[in-house]
């Protein structure tokens, strides 16, 4: 058996082979980010390989995102055995071996395949297709509601200097009745000099006829005390900062409508828990990846981030420690979404988040009690490949 270790970096991947002997048999060498670095790394596995059989080679490397994800590709394609560690063991190893603050590409490699002589780790399993597909969108969808945050925040800025007063009389500055009239009058100067019909027909046309008459001259009323600034160009960009988040919506609405396809391809059971829809349920399948790589809920508890940190020191046991929040952020973000939602609509959840507030627990504390009991559960039915059923 050989150990291959990879450093992974965005234009070249530096590489240490060593033997089940613990020899060295090629020192951190440096391959290209292209088919022909990829090529020679092979060949040079290959070359120190027994009978050239793959099954004698172990390769691993630090879960890095995106920059590894090709040179994972060509290898599975070629039949290696994959082990993908997490950046923080692999740190964690490096620390162990040597008190001196030594960090390079080379030596990194070096550990990674000393890692993976001295480590039990379960190979790389390949995600499916489907899977795979998934988490793109999944991902995706992340950023574009992280961008759209972003602009509303800057919404909320401007706001607040051109017409500070409006937040007081509609439900939220970032409802559609609210964008509607800033796209057209974006000042308080603006909205007190215009037509009151106008102003109305825009407000109830944008909320489906809940603002009205009386909203549009409170509306007014307030613009023309306002202490806001009168800027053409802060009016500017506010319109501009709209139409980008109607815009971001837009394609938001198309991941949606492809994140649904994949789902219905997929027909997970995990659609059956009340209160999980096609997007949550989605960010949880798509993290979890394969569920035969968790052997039990604790494993998959760690992976989420969600199990309580410990801390023990001859006698004393430190109680009350907060979960440890290292795993996967969106799986952790969906499972406390999530949780709030189910116990929203099936009783036994909801028994048990009402039972955590009489213990005197926070909200949020009961929370996230909730998604690890719903962890639990998320993990039978993908096991069991079964249909969520309600207690009664």
């Amino acid at each position: 058996m050989i150990y291959v270790g990879i450093d992974v970096a965005s234009d070249k991947h530096d590489c240490c082979i060593i033997a089940d002997t613990g020899e060295v048999l090629r020192d951190a060498f440096t391959i290209s980010n292209s088919r022909e670095g990829f090529e020679t790394l092979v060949k040079t596995i290959i070359s120190f390989s027994t009978d050239r059989k793959l099954t004698d080679v172990r390769i691993g490397l630090e879960a890095t995102g995106h920059y590894s994800t090709n040179l994972v590709n060509f290898l599975k394609l070629k039949g290696f055995q994959m082990t993908v560690f997490n950046p923080l063991h692999v740190n964690l190893f490096r620390k162990a071996q040597s008190l001196r603050k030594t960090k390079t590409d080379k030596t990194d490699a070096r550990f990674i395949a000393a890692m993976l002589f001295n480590d039990d780790s379960k190979s790389h399993t390949p995600e499916s297709y489907h899977i795979s597909e998934l988490k793109s969108l999944v991902r995706h969808r992340f950023r574009l509601i992280s961008l759209r945050s972003k602009l509303k925040v800057s919404v909320s800025r401007l706001i607040t200097v051109l017409f500070p007063e409006l937040h007081t009389v509609v439900w939220s500055v970032h409802q559609a009745s609210s964008y509607a009239m800033l796209r057209e009058y974006p000042t308080a100067q603006a909205v007190a000099g215009c037509h009151l019909t106008k102003l109305t027909n825009i407000l109830s046309d944008n909320s489906n006829g809940h603002y009205g008459k009386a909203k549009a001259i409170k509306i007014k009323e307030l613009a023309l005390i306002s202490i806001g600034t009168n800027s053409r160009a802060m009016g500017f960009e506010l319109q501009q900062t709209i139409r980008l988040i109607d815009n971001l919506q837009v394609e938001i609405d198309a991941v949606d409508k492809q994140i649904k396809e994949a789902m219905k391809e997929l027909n997970s059971p995990i659609l059956s828990i009340p209160g999980i829809s096609y997007t949550l349920g989605s960010i949880i399948i798509a993290e979890i990846g394969d569920i035969s790589n968790f052997d039990n809920p604790s494993k998959l508890l760690a992976y989420a981030g969600l199990e309580p940190s410990t801390y023990q020191s001859g006698k004393f046991n430190a109680g009350n420690t907060p979960m440890v929040k290292r795993g996967s952020t969106y799986l952790r973000w969906a499972f406390l979404t999530a949780a709030r939602l189910v116990a929203m609509r099936d009783t036994t959840f909801k028994d048990y988040y009402n039972k955590k507030i009489s213990e005197g627990k926070h909200h949020y504390v009961a929370v996230s009690h909730v998604g690890k009991k719903l962890l639990r559960v998320v993990f039978h039915i993908l096991k069991s490949n079964s249909v969520f059923v309600p207690q009664t």
